[in-house]
């Protein structure tokens, strides 16, 4: 027998679109790294440096990502394996991939409507979608979009009266989980955000005006849409602020340095689980622990706060080894791909959180961009656990390389 015959090339050429349009992702950007190139050359340089950027000098976060693929795990080719199975339980709930959608504050600015976007995406794939309290769509809106399966991330508020009144319309949106955010006791020294005039709505310097007409998608949608803002602090700010005043109301609204008088409270008033987001110790998880919580997010916000501070996997190592089976660990920070999944559910967490990753897809592809993300995340976190012959994701800690 010969060789195998090719096909000619107007099969050739059909086989391929049929192949393409079968696959989940946008194949034109097959990695995240090309989805935030087109990002960068589709948005104002002030909304991708706020997205892209971290905190002082960004050691931190490069370290993130860097210290995460480190991580090596170990394939055994031979063994039986039937099929990878993607499913992962969390809180009494089954996922249908072990990652979510992590708070971004200013969504909008970066990407019209992109929280509702990144909410009906997270709804079609079964996986959870994290609402922060300084995004651009209401907890209202994002309930309506999934029907009440959204996480709510909690900026806590000065004042008990607004956190009360913050709390009971999560709970009436049908939020499923509240996080509460301990990493922000500061604002984080962003010298670009700083250069670049950032508010909202942007600063409108000759240089971000510029920048504007140079990025006509944005700007039409922007239009379309309309001006973004701080949705769901909407109705308790006084009108007619300017960018001054709007930014001494958040100052003076929000009080970001927490501790366990402060959420021991917020512990007994919510009936549904809870989640400390932005731990990086020992001694916070255990301070999680002995107030009753039900999980944690290792995380570093990015590393957009601490840049002297370790990198998010440096800090889970320790605590998965220390608490494990005592409270739910999770991660965000750092990771970027289906692999950096991979990688973090082989040192111990048990879930993971993404968060510019989909914005980099919705700045890309727009309407499209929630659900190509989640696509070619699921993708190549699927490759990888056939590859090493991992049939489902709680058994990754078997494949770590030590």
């Amino acid at each position: 027998m010969g060789p195998t015959p090719h096909p000619n090339p107007s099969q050739q050429g059909s086989i391929e679109k049929h192949f393409f349009m079968e696959l989940p992702y946008n194949p034109t950007y097959p990695a995240i790294e090309d989805l935030r190139e087109r990002a960068r050359q589709r948005i104002p340089r002030f909304a991708f440096e706020y997205l892209d950027g971290g905190c002082n000098e960004d050691i931190n976060l490069h370290k993130n990502t860097a210290e995460l693929r480190q991580v090596e795990l170990k394939p055994y080719y031979l063994s039986k394996h039937i099929a990878s199975d993607m499913k992962t339980e969390l809180f009494g709930k089954t996922y249908d991939a072990p990652f979510g959608i992590s708070p971004i504050g200013l969504q909008g600015l970066v990407w019209p409507n992109a929280p509702e976007i990144l909410a009906k995406a997270a709804v079609a794939h079964n996986v959870p979608f994290v609402l922060s309290t300084v995004s651009t769509s209401s907890m209202e809106r994002i309930g309506e979009i999934t029907e009440g399966k959204f996480w709510f991330q909690l900026y806590h508020p000065a004042e008990n009266s607004l956190r009360d009144d913050i709390l009971d319309r999560a709970e009436a949106a049908g939020c499923d989980v509240l996080v509460i955010l301990c990493d922000v006791p500061s604002f984080g020294f962003r010298p670009r955000d700083i250069r670049n005039g950032l508010a909202m709505p942007p600063s409108m310097s000759i240089q971000n005006m510029l920048q504007i007409l140079g990025s006509p998608n944005w700007a039409l949608n922007t239009l379309y849409h309309g001006q973004p803002g701080f949705a769901n602090m909407k109705k308790y700010m006084p009108k007619g602020l300017n960018m001054k005043q709007l930014g001494l109301y958040m100052n003076q609204t929000f009080s970001g340095r927490l501790n366990e008088e402060k959420i021991a409270p917020i512990r007994d008033r919510w009936k549904g689980k809870v989640v400390l987001k932005g731990v990086a110790s020992e001694e916070d998880t255990e301070r999680a622990i002995r107030l009753g919580l039900d999980g944690i997010i290792v995380s570093n916000h990015g590393g957009r706060q601490l840049d002297a501070g370790q990198s998010s996997i440096k800090s889970l190592e320790p605590i998965v080894e220390k608490y494990k089976d005592k409270i739910k660990i999770m991660i965000d920070s750092g990771l970027r791909s289906g692999p950096d999944i991979a990688r973090a559910l082989a040192s111990g967490a048990e879930f993971t959180f993404l968060g510019r990753t989909f914005m980099y897809g919705v700045a890309a592809l727009g309407n499209e961009g929630g659900d190509k993300t989640i696509g070619l995340l699921k993708t190549q976190l699927k490759q990888v656990m056939d590859q090493v012959c991992c049939q489902k994701v709680t058994d990754f800690p078997q494949f770590l390389i030590k």
